[in-house]
């Protein structure tokens, strides 16, 4: 008996030890499968080079203009007509506009060099792409058959928009000199292209023989070597590109017609397109003149064209799905209604987008294009409050004085100190380097470069620890990067000039609609906002008392870093005294020796200084981003004084179901602050907030349906209600960019951010809360096509779909869902896979993640994956997935996974709220004149 008992303990033993052993092993390999999931490949950084360098090419092949602009003047002056003709030449004799003027007295050159450098920068803001084609393209085969730039610009029959109805229907701008296809392109490999008008001259900087492209892959030899630039797609902003994949394989394979009607087919991560889009600035920031408006603004002209406003009427759930389709006439919703990622855009009002999409920072925060105005009313008050110190990789950035068109403006940069003066890009204030660095900077954020950018983060989805692009890698193997900042002092030189105020009394009929300045209501209106807005609102403002403390001893130069939270209470509290008041009045009603008013000229209308986020009471996710973090994707491009901003006081946000209260502390260094916006052409540039939430219309309202489709795009037909108008179904349609439009948007606007009670608020929760939650439209689902799904999925379709058939299916599809209608997008949008860099007890964030898991792969479970088409419109579906949400909990995991648990996004800037209706109304006449 004792030998059997030593026996079989020995096997006990052994069992004992080998399992143990199992199970080491099993954490051990757990822990490195999760460890090359999270780490990067750090070995790589900085030794891959982009296409352009390793074509050969180098920074002087690839110059702005192929001649001087006194040689080849059609090169720089293709887009001269836009941006109120200000770069157009004088003719002989004839002075130069003032705005030119002014800029060649700032910056010590003649006339005509200012307007040749502004020139170069008007190009490189509409056409220059740097390489991006390359991303763009990447990002057509990895976003699950949602996105496809080349289906974008096309206008194919069975589509539901075209160049017929691109502007109403998508928000883009449609490129002058071009007709809508009628049928597939043979010379463009059957694609439905826009067609060029013959009637006007060619593109020049598309001339592949002055500007020569990249030499890549099948580039020059099945496909033509194209130039640099592209060729125009007939969008603004989208430039197409031979592919240089596209080889004679994948020619024998390419079917057009089955690339816009077979799903089989088209949701293939493997296919290679005819061509790549690039995109330029342009795209996301031309946009209809607010005082030059097109008659038609699917046909604009050159001269109805801005820069610099900003893509206001942009439709990132329609641009994003190219499959794109209205609800049908009973409000049944839109087939993508039924994808949680067209959700997740859809929470994108016209003229917002989150920028951290692709580089993401596990929150969703659409916010609204950046509209550029007074540059040079804006970098004059950096000089007092602007100062930002850069240390180590920071100090790569490119400053003024190192091209000759701007070394002039020397004082914005002291290389003895390393300290800048700077104004503040971003909506968080984070692009604190100096102007050409945040102007080179948005350039990597659309894809240039992206054979390093796309190194650092695991685009759109995360789960990749997140590390710094360099701009010392960049400067080093990418020629695009190089070429890009040889452009970008030009594109300064051009916001310099042309950046200027839209004024209501320049646009048609505008001036009828404006209270005269000298009137008594638009006076009471001044006192009225130098009381209670400028402090804020204006870029002019009286001198601190001598010992007060601003802007001196450890806020010398607003006292951006550690100490700021003081350095802004100092000021806040003295903008709040009866003598900053009275000062600021006689500020605002001051004249000039002509009698005009001396307060609107010159002035940013925003003091650029950072306010907390506790003080605005606006959602808190904008202030909260991290990508500018210290070791985070953009930490070359954030200064030291803004990664040691100090935390803002505790926030009270509210639970998605229940309406509660919670309390939220934020981390600082750099959360926690936004930007004043600049009130310039405030009428013209409603709905407002951060993220364009209040005062917009329910945004499946207009249009109801696409404008129909016709042979060839003419102007519209209709009357015109006044010289204000659109010829337009309605002045009130808030998404045609005519007068009577903008201001019917602005007058709602405005009063809901002076009456906060009459904003939007949420009907689904509990308790009431102070405005609206981003929510489902629509039973929706998780969604990823076979073709798109991972290769180790795909090959183990049949096990997985019998252990999960409520997640994958028998061709390796992947569907998790539905979500019922009114889910909390947030709330799965903003769940946190990693900690941040700087979060302290980082592991116990996994922990959370570990012990939440069950719940969430339960409640997925319990729904059913029910998501076919016909699955999402049956009503037990639906009754389903609500009771699976309720029973497990799911939501109250969400949220304490959550980066930013604020979900009400229309709360906030209550200053105003309290003025009296006269004081209101008043206020509302006087920033008409903006």
């Amino acid at each position: 008996m004792r030998t059997i008992a030593a026996i079989v303990g020995r096997v006990l033993k052994w069992a004992a030890i080998s399992l143990a052993a199992l199970v080491l092993v099993a954490i051990v390999g757990g822990f490195l499968a999760l460890w090359a999931i999270v780490e990067p490949d750090r070995s790589k950084f900085g030794t891959i080079p982009d296409e352009a360098k390793a074509a050969g090419r180098t920074r002087q092949s690839l110059p702005a203009v192929a001649k001087p602009c006194s040689e080849e003047p059609a090169d720089c002056s293709y887009f001269a007509e836009m941006d109120k003709g200000l770069l157009v030449k004088p003719a002989d004799g004839a002075p130069y506009p003032k705005e030119i003027q002014e800029v060649a007295q700032l910056t010590k050159l003649t006339p005509e060099q200012v307007r040749e450098s502004a020139l170069r920068g008007q190009n490189a803001w509409i056409v220059w792409t740097g390489g991006n084609d390359r991303f763009w393209d990447y990002a057509a085969r990895n976003t699950a058959g949602a996105f496809d730039l080349l289906k974008t610009v096309s206008s194919h029959k069975d589509m539901a928009y075209g160049r017929h109805n691109r502007w109403s229907w998508l928000g883009l701008v449609n490129e002058p000199c071009f007709t809508e296809a009628t049928g597939p392109d043979p010379n463009r490999f059957g694609l439905w292209l826009d067609q060029r008008d013959p009637s006007c001259a060619p593109d020049p900087l598309a001339d592949a023989e002055r500007y020569p492209g990249v030499a890549a892959g099948a580039r020059g030899k099945t496909v033509p070597l194209g130039s640099y630039y592209g060729e125009p797609s007939g969008v603004m902003g989208l430039r197409l590109f031979p592919n240089p994949d596209f080889d004679d394989k994948a020619k024998a394979k390419w079917d057009p017609v089955r690339y816009y009607t077979d799903p089989s087919y088209y949701n293939d991560k493997d296919l290679v397109r005819p061509y790549r889009v690039g995109m330029a600035c342009a795209f996301c920031h031309v946009g209809p003149s607010a005082i030059n408006p097109p008659a038609d603004p699917e046909n604009p002209k050159w001269a109805n064209l801005a820069s610099n406003p900003g893509a206001q009427y942009f439709w990132v759930n329609r641009i994003f799905f190219w499959n794109t389709r209205p609800r049908g006439a009973d409000g049944t919703p839109a087939p993508n209604e039924g994808n949680f990622l067209y959700q997740l855009f859809h929470t994108n009002p016209p003229g917002s987008l989150d920028t951290s999409l692709v580089s993401t920072d596990y929150m969703n925060n659409p916010r609204t294009m950046n509209a550029v105005y007074s540059v040079l009313a804006r970098i004059g008050p950096s000089l007092v409050t602007g100062s930002e110190q850069l240390t180590g990789g920071e100090r790569d950035n490119k400053q003024f004085q190192d091209y000759a068109t701007t070394a002039a403006l020397s004082q914005f940069w002291n290389p003895v100190s390393s300290t800048t003066q700077t104004m503040r890009v971003l909506k968080d204030g984070a692009d604190s380097v100096g102007t050409l660095g945040a102007l080179n900077r948005v350039y990597l954020n659309i894809g240039l470069f992206s054979e390093e950018w796309l190194l650092h983060f695991r685009p759109f989805i995360g789960g990749q620890k997140i590390s710094p692009i360099k701009i010392s890698d960049a400067e080093k193997q990418s020629v695009y990067w190089q070429a890009t900042e040889d452009r970008t002092a030009d594109m300064a030189t051009f916001f310099l000039v042309t950046a200027r105020p839209d004024h209501l009394e320049d646009a048609p009929g505008g001036k009828e609609l404006l209270e005269p300045l000298d009137s008594t209501k638009v006076k009471h209106g001044q006192v009225v906002f130098a009381e209670n807005c400028a402090a804020c609102h204006s870029s002019k403002t009286p001198e601190p008392p001598a010992n007060s403390g601003i802007d001196t001893g450890i806020c010398a130069g607003g006292g951006n870093g550690p100490n700021y939270r003081q350095c802004w209470d100092r000021y806040w509290a003295w903008t709040q005294t009866k003598p900053f008041k009275d000062a600021m009045v006689k500020l605002v009603t001051a004249r000039d020796a002509d009698g005009k008013d001396a307060f609107i000229p010159g002035n940013y209308l925003s003091s650029e200084r950072r306010v907390p986020v506790d003080l605005l009471q606006t959602n808190a996710c904008t202030a909260l981003a991290t990508n500018g973090l210290a070791g985070d994707i953009w930490d070359n491009f954030t200064s030291t004084s803004y990664k040691n901003l100090p935390p803002v006081k505790e926030l009270t946000v509210y639970h998605p179901v229940s309406g509660a209260a919670m309390p939220l502390q934020p981390l600082g260094n750099g959360r926690g602050y936004l930007r004043p916006a600049s009130l310039i052409s405030v009428w013209s540039t409603a709905p407002f907030l951060s993220n364009n939430s209040v005062g917009h219309d329910d945004y499946e309202d207009y249009p109801r349906t696409p404008a129909p489709r016709m042979a060839a795009a003419g102007p519209m037909n209709g009357s015109y209600y006044g010289k204000e108008s659109c010829p337009a179904a309605s002045d009130a349609d808030p998404y045609l960019p005519c007068v009577a439009n903008r201001l019917k948007v602005f007058d709602r606007s405005i009063r809901e951010m002076l009456n906060p009670e009459t904003r939007r608020v949420d009907k689904f929760t509990r308790i009431p809360v102070p405005g609206y939650m981003y929510r489902t439209s629509a039973p929706s689902c998780l969604m990823i096509p076979s073709g798109f799904s991972p290769s180790l999925v795909r090959g183990l379709s049949g096990p997985l779909h019998w252990l999960a058939p409520w997640a994958v299916d028998k061709d390796g599809g992947i569907a998790l869902g539905p979500l019922p209608k009114d889910f909390p997008i947030n709330a799965l949008a903003n769940t946190k896979l990693l900690p941040d860099n700087d979060e302290p007890g980082g592991i116990g964030h996994y922990w959370r993640l570990l012990k939440a898991a069950p719940t969430l792969l339960g409640a997925f479970r319990q729904m059913g994956g029910a998501c076919t088409p016909e699955a999402l419109a049956d009503p037990v579906t639906e009754a389903t997935a609500e009771a699976a949400v309720r029973d497990s909990g799911l939501i109250d995991a969400l949220v304490g996974l959550s980066k930013c648990p604020d979900y009400v996004v229309n709360r906030g800037h209550y200053f105003g709220a309290d003025l009296s209706a006269d004081d209101k109304e008043a206020l509302i006449a006087y920033i008409k004149h903006f």
